[in-house]
């Protein structure tokens, strides 16, 4: 048995293309929501932190990813994303660089900032000629600034760094 909302629910009707429903319910049925309505929920949500960060908060602290797909024997492609990175150090806080094949590199920031800077970031890195796929996600709305030298503060999980694999070069 269902719990009931404690807020009010609003009815309106949505209209698309058949082709485009048939598409929608099998995502629907893949990510295991029981009704159309909770799925288009958390789009609605997902799409309205991003805006709110965008309209309303661009200094708000905001964790984000940006993922390229690149072909890294480009000229100076790799030297461009890395000059870039440079210059955002104190926003980026992890990176991960995967060799898909021979050609192709997929690389993943993790970014932690005022969400205007970082959306700058990512677009700039997006933008550059070579990039052949670049995705920008907001993985928070705004959150409190954090140090990780904040000794006052209980926290629920430790943080271990391989000393092998450093998250960010100098």
């Amino acid at each position: 048995m269902k719990a009931k909302a404690t807020s009010s629910l609003s009815r309106f009707g949505v209209s698309m293309e058949d082709s485009l429903l048939k598409k929608y319910d099998r995502l629907v049925e893949r990510k295991g929501y029981h009704t159309r309505s909770e799925a288009i929920s958390d789009l609605v949500r997902n799409a309205l932190v991003e805006e709110e960060l965008t309209d309303e908060h661009p200094d708000a602290e905001a964790v984000t990813t940006v993922s390229l797909v690149y072909n890294h024997h480009l000229p100076n492609l790799s030297a461009k994303l890395t000059e870039i990175q440079h210059h955002a150090l104190d926003i980026i806080t992890s990176a991960l660089h995967v060799h898909l094949d021979e050609d192709h590199c997929l690389e993943v920031l993790v970014a932690r900032g005022p969400y205007g800077r970082v959306r700058e970031l990512a677009e700039k890195l997006i933008a550059i000629k070579g990039v052949r796929h670049g995705k920008f996600v907001t993985a928070t709305g705004p959150v409190k600034p954090h140090t990780h030298h904040e000794r006052s503060r209980k926290h629920p999980h430790p943080h271990r760094r391989n000393k092998a694999t450093p998250t960010r070069q100098a």
